[in-house]
């Protein structure tokens, strides 16, 4: 099993502490304990309805916290929305991804960070650096594109999961949250996109992978918290239960 709880809490780079949400009567989350070392990869688990979403969004500062505390880098922190979790390095990669399928994976890539020139009073877009940038960032960790320039709405779904990924990292991130990135796609894919979340390992991030998908856990997760009806139902390190274990306690055939 893992640490106690002030032991993760020490050593954890994110830990959210006895975290509930309500909306009005509902309980959406309920003395939820969660955290993610450094250069680690922890699987969030659970069925559809269990409160993950929930979850990620108060972290993200979308929802406020009914009660519990966040503490980033054993600090406590108060997080009042994406661009305040952004600024301490928590990255957010959502299933829709937030990329604009009409622009160039570059402009994606630089989206509300854009570079730009001076002619004179004007201000342009730097594109020829922008592309320079994206490519040369993206074959850093293992990301290899055609052209900088070619739009997005021509990627498959593979390759838009690691441009959105290949953004977090190139701005910064410690934190990187990636939400369901294995969803819908192909198994060559899916090996593509657990091979860039095992990059962003070694890079010595903290991943926070969310799945309902027990055999993705299994390849790259070190460990795994088990999210079910709003509750954390416990927190194990690799190898600890077998595949079909973690699909009982995510479904509640089995009780801890």
């Amino acid at each position: 099993m893992v640490e106690n709880k002030i032991e993760q809490r020490r050593n954890s780079l994110v830990w959210m502490e006895n975290i509930s949400k309500k909306f009005g009567t509902i309980t959406a989350l309920q003395g939820v304990n969660f955290g993610v070392k450094k250069g680690e990869v922890r699987a969030l688990v659970g069925d559809n309805g269990a409160g993950k979403s929930t979850l990620i969004k108060v972290l993200m500062g979308v929802h406020k916290p009914t009660t519990g505390q966040i503490y980033f880098n054993g600090n406590p922190v108060s997080i009042n929305s994406p661009k305040e979790a952004r600024e301490i390095g928590i990255e957010a990669v959502y299933q829709d991804l937030a990329l604009v399928n009409l622009m160039s994976i570059s402009r994606n890539f630089f989206l509300g960070r854009e570079m730009e020139k001076k002619v004179g009073p004007m201000g342009f877009l730097d594109i020829k650096a922008m592309d320079t940038i994206c490519r040369k960032s993206l074959h850093e960790i293992g990301i290899e594109i055609r052209s900088a320039a070619e739009r997005v709405g021509s990627l498959s779904g593979g390759e838009r999961q690691s441009i959105a990924i290949g953004r977090g990292v190139y701005f910064g991130a410690k934190v990187l949250i990636l939400d369901e990135p294995t969803s819908a796609l192909s198994v060559a894919e899916t090996r593509k996109v657990l091979s860039y979340i095992e990059n962003a390992r070694e890079r010595q991030l903290a991943v926070i992978f969310i799945t309902h998908n027990v055999h993705h856990v299994y390849m790259v997760a070190d460990s795994y918290t088990i999210i079910r009806q709003g509750r954390c139902v416990g927190t194990y390190l690799k190898g600890e239960l077998s595949e079909d274990d973690i699909a009982d306690l995510i479904t509640g055939d089995r009780e801890e």
